[in-house]
């Protein structure tokens, strides 16, 4: 099974997704008067330390898998399972990331058209750093996602391999294979005939 890097337009899709939930949270609340909007602070400072301990999982486990096999043993050891719970942390971070900040960028729309109210202006400032702080989950996750990828393995038909044998074998790089004969005569190239 290989793991595939999120697609661009999956974060639009859920921030999106998250606006019409925030908006639609946004106008049950005045309809009702239930008080549904907003963050708090602490909820948001946790958010954002949340991204950020992603974020250096991620890079223990790049740092891990780009250092050559004989310095690995300075390093602390990644297993493979934790390799895999960080790119799937990852991944779950930037979607969430992206969903509440259209969630809090829904309410602060809605909630604009009431800034004269100190009530609605705490509210207003709350989503603005939830939204700033679901950002910074969004983009711990997505680099933390590029971080838990492996390098190209140099197996038989890397690049490199194939041009070390061509050099120990004393061929040119650039030389090719020719398919047909020199002087363009269409059997010759063909075997059998």
């Amino acid at each position: 099974m290989r793991a595939h890097r999120i697609r661009w337009w999956a974060y639009l899709l859920v921030a999106a997704l998250g606006v019409g939930g925030g908006a639609a949270t946004a106008a049950l609340e005045e309809r009702y008067h239930v008080s549904l909007l907003g963050l708090p602070w602490f909820v948001s400072a946790m958010l954002a330390v949340f991204g950020v301990g992603v974020l250096v999982a991620a890079w223990q486990v790049r740092r891990y898998a780009t250092t050559e096999p004989r310095k690995r043993v300075q390093l602390r050891t990644i297993t493979p399972e934790r390799a895999v719970d960080t790119l799937i942390l990852s991944k779950a971070l930037a979607l969430a990331g992206a969903v509440l900040l259209g969630w809090y960028a829904g309410e602060l729309l809605m909630v604009v058209g009431h800034l004269q109210a100190p009530y609605y202006r705490r509210i207003a400032v709350e989503c603005v750093v939830a939204c700033v702080a679901s950002l910074i989950d969004m983009v711990c996750g997505v680099i933390g996602e590029g971080f838990c990828q492996l390098p190209p393995s140099e197996g038989p038909e890397h690049p490199k391999i194939e041009q070390r044998r061509k050099k120990m074998r004393g061929e040119r790089p650039d030389r090719g294979v020719a398919w047909k004969s020199d002087d363009n005569d269409d059997t010759a190239a063909v075997p059998g005939r």
